[in-house]
């Protein structure tokens, strides 16, 4: 007699424990697309994209899932029992496997969508074969009612806990193991109810084998996580950590120290310097009395070190999203000794705060703005290089008083470059862009703007290493492979310079 035909085995106790298993895998379902998700996001760039594409590709092989579930004739419950393990152990595994395949592996999309169809195709069997296993426990009003009512219990709770509890406290390793065990867990409780059945043996062995690698796979997750970016970044990491923003990275050769937010390099402790004596003196020097500073992003610290080299400055505001970031910066040792103190300065203040929200929020005005947000590689953060945005920045800024913009590089992506210049132009600013070399990062480029013509000539406070009076003016020319372009205006309804960052750091990258 096949499992399904014997309503009796375990009695109103297996009809509880399916219905448990309901709520338990829509979790753990959910939580293995929003990793995959996630990590494609942090790996490749582009979040919508990246999010869209695994989410399609996920519920495309739910779909069939579903479908090949017709062919399951009979033992729906041993059936269902294995396919809880064999989701676990993938599962389990897919943030481990994604991280330590991404250095290695030629065509990573490949590696991630075949993961993807895999994790989906298993899922979407799970909700047919516990319909079927239940159709003889409740009406079918019933069955459907309970059925879905746990489903979406369980997306509830992934989608909850996953950005506010699991990445920020256990990150993405440890919650793909712990979420494995779970699916362990609901086959551990059907082999108990199911303690009589036959081949009971059997399925507990195997429960038990992958519960195991899942186990070891927790203990060691730190080492796993270590192990990948090893290999991603070459260089020994010395910190590393997941908040729920970003994956914050530190690693040292040497005399160099570098950081890196979620892959993408952000300084390197020989060379920084220069990336930000360019970005924040162009405008400080420009300001007669630049007493209030407004800094939008750059939680490291460096530069609000430059801004406060000059003592009359009496008031920084640094707004930078994560509070683990500033924290880091502020805290260490190592880490304060390169910005000398800044985040702990009684002149500047730190906003923790989404800058898009805050700016829109901010009242006052400031003598300079420094921008120096992240390359936009996604949409999150192309919104803060919008027409929207300047508007807002423009705003707060006096009237004589003067911004600049981290803008990317003018010689790799060009078209990127100058659509940042075009883009605060449309928010009535008067712009004069600029670049420099950074080794750690090629020709970087600048965008300097003001409400009126911007002066020409700065005052430079002396023992800066990089800008002297007679270098400084040299930054504004640029060569015919980087010279102005058409270009359009970077909107929130087109994001423009996102796709056209993509395209031409892709092309460079090959």
């Amino acid at each position: 007699m096949a499992d399904d035909e014997r309503p009796e085995v375990g009695g109103p106790s297996l009809a509880f424990v399916l219905l448990l298993s309901v709520l338990v895998v829509a979790t753990c379902g959910l939580i293995y697309e929003l990793l995959a998700g996630t990590l494609a996001s942090y790996l490749l760039g582009d979040s919508v994209t990246q999010f869209s594409t695994v989410i399609g590709v996920y519920l495309f092989a739910m779909g069939i899932g579903s479908w090949l579930s017709r062919y399951v004739r009979g033992d729906e419950l041993g059936i269902f029992l294995r396919v809880e393990l064999m989701i676990a152990l993938l599962g389990g595994w897919s943030a481990a496997a994604l991280f330590l395949l991404f250095p290695v592996v030629g065509d990573f999309r490949f590696a991630l969508y075949t993961l993807v169809l895999a994790i989906g195709t298993l899922v979407g069997l799970e909700i047919p074969l516990l319909i079927r296993i239940l159709k003889s426990r409740f009406a079918f009003r019933e069955l459907v009612s309970n059925v879905l009512t746990f489903d979406y219990v369980g997306a509830l709770l992934a989608s909850v806990l996953f950005p506010l509890v699991l990445v920020p406290q256990l990150g993405m390793i440890r919650t793909g193991f712990a979420f494995g065990i779970a699916n362990v867990a609901v086959a551990l409780a059907l082999i108990w109810v199911l303690r009589n059945s036959r081949r009971i043996l059997f399925d507990l062995i195997a429960a038990l084998l992958v519960l195991a690698t899942l186990v070891g796979g927790l203990a060691n997750a730190e080492q796993l996580q270590r192990w990948s970016e090893v290999a991603f970044y070459d260089e020994p990491v010395v910190y590393a950590r997941s908040t729920r923003f970003q994956r914050i990275v530190l690693t040292r050769r040497g005399d160099d120290l570098r950081l890196y937010l979620n892959g993408n390099l952000q300084f390197s402790s020989r060379d920084e310097y220069r990336y930000h004596e360019a970005l924040v003196w162009p405008a400080m020097g420009r300001v007669a009395n630049p007493a209030n500073v407004l800094i939008l992003g750059g939680g490291d610290g460096l530069a609000a070190r430059e801004v406060l080299r000059d003592p009359k400055v009496r008031a920084v505001t640094l707004v930078d999203l994560d509070p683990e970031m500033t924290r880091l910066f502020r805290d260490s040792k190592t880490l304060a000794g390169l910005n000398r103190g800044a985040l702990s300065s009684p002149r500047l203040r730190v906003e923790n705060a989404d800058a898009f929200g805050w700016i829109r929020r901010a009242r006052g005005s400031y003598d300079v703005i420094i921008v120096d947000f992240p390359d936009p590689t996604e949409f999150a953060l192309g919104k803060l290089y919008t027409e929207s945005f300047y508007r807002e920045v423009a705003r707060i800024l006096k009237p004589d008083g003067v911004m600049t913009v981290q803008s990317t590089s003018p010689l790799i992506a060009p078209r990127s470059y100058w659509t940042v210049a075009s883009t605060l132009e449309a928010a009535g600013l008067t712009v004069r862009g600029y670049h420099a070399y950074v080794p750690s990062f090629g020709e970087w480029g600048f965008t300097m703007a003001g409400h009126g013509m911007v002066p020409t000539t700065a005052t430079l406070p002396a023992g800066l290493r990089f800008l002297t009076a007679e270098s400084e003016p040299l930054l504004y020319q640029f060569p015919p492979d980087m010279a102005r372009r058409p270009t359009p205006v970077n909107r929130l309804d087109n994001q423009a310079l996102v796709r056209s960052f993509a395209e031409e750091w892709g092309h460079y990258e090959g």
